[in-house]
């Protein structure tokens, strides 16, 4: 049964995919654009790139806190919000720099996948308009 699939309920083979005669052609050819992948890896680069100056900002912001609060308690749980945000801003953005690398991974390795597929089926476009 190599070649075959099921297909909105109905067995096709592989043959039958690329249009009359089975010869592919025309505009049915599945294709692969690395242009979403690409777009998704360069917002989750800008994502890490903006959030770059967030920390210091952070700090920036709290410096005359704890001037004007000496001695509440709430202080130390000021300081504890603000360094458990301080975490997960580096978090977040260490996330997006690997995003955006995994990202352009999966589109390199689909065009990759894509030519090797086309590439092993030379031989049979070859004979008789692949049938």
């Amino acid at each position: 049964m190599s070649g075959v699939a099921v297909v909105g309920g109905q067995r096709q083979r592989l043959r039958d995919l690329g249009g009359a005669g089975g010869g592919g052609g025309g505009g049915d050819e599945l294709r692969h654009s690395d242009g979403p992948w690409m777009r998704a890896a360069g917002g989750a680069e800008a994502l890490h790139t903006q959030l770059g100056p967030v920390k210091s900002e952070l700090e920036t912001a709290h410096e005359g806190v704890v001037a004007g609060t000496a001695g509440l308690e709430a202080l130390t749980e000021l300081g504890a919000v603000r360094e458990s945000w301080q975490r997960r801003i580096e978090a977040a953005r260490g996330e997006c720099r690997s995003l955006a690398g995994n990202l352009r991974d999966v589109a390199r390795a689909q065009g990759e996948t894509n030519e090797a597929v086309r590439q092993s089926f030379a031989p049979v476009a070859t004979r008789g308009g692949g049938q």
